[in-house]
């Protein structure tokens, strides 16, 4: 057998090798995923919040509590992360929102939110007004010279 057939070879076991982890490996992370948001998704209420401010910043930023921090991987600690200052009752919080719905929280207003412990994950409704979803920006050259009327 050529050399050049022994190398193919062996660089072909070690790539099915190597699918067959990231497999295995990518099962158990969904799963972990789906177990955590049972527990999200049993653990959220319906609060009346009215936003004060919102901003992507760091974790270490944000005045998130020391459990969140300790909590969170560090490689994840030095990312933007959608961050919303909100009065809950008589309270000042600071709540972390799912990204999706981070676009659509009003500032300074009254909202209607789904809150699971200091996490934001949906908007029930608005008070005086609409959820309002802003469209994205076009990009690319058709983008470019194309313009609103």
């Amino acid at each position: 057998m050529p050399v050049w057939s022994i190398v193919l070879l062996t660089v072909m076991l070690v790539l099915v090798i190597a699918l067959i982890v990231l497999i295995i490996i990518g099962n158990k992370l969904r799963r972990k995923q789906q177990a955590n948001q049972a527990q999200i998704e049993a653990a959220k209420q319906v609060m009346s919040i009215l936003v004060i401010d919102k901003k992507r910043m760091k974790l270490r930023d944000a005045g998130l509590p020391k459990m969140v921090l300790d909590q969170t991987p560090k490689y994840l600690r030095g990312s933007k992360m959608p961050v919303v200052k909100a009065k809950i009752g008589p309270k000042i919080m600071t709540l972390m929102a799912d990204p999706k719905v981070f676009e659509q929280i009003p500032v300074k207003a009254e909202i209607k939110a789904e809150v699971s412990g200091i996490y934001i994950m949906g908007i029930k409704s608005v008070r005086g007004g609409k959820i309002v979803v802003e469209e994205k920006k076009k990009k690319g050259l058709k983008g470019l010279f194309s313009r609103k009327k």
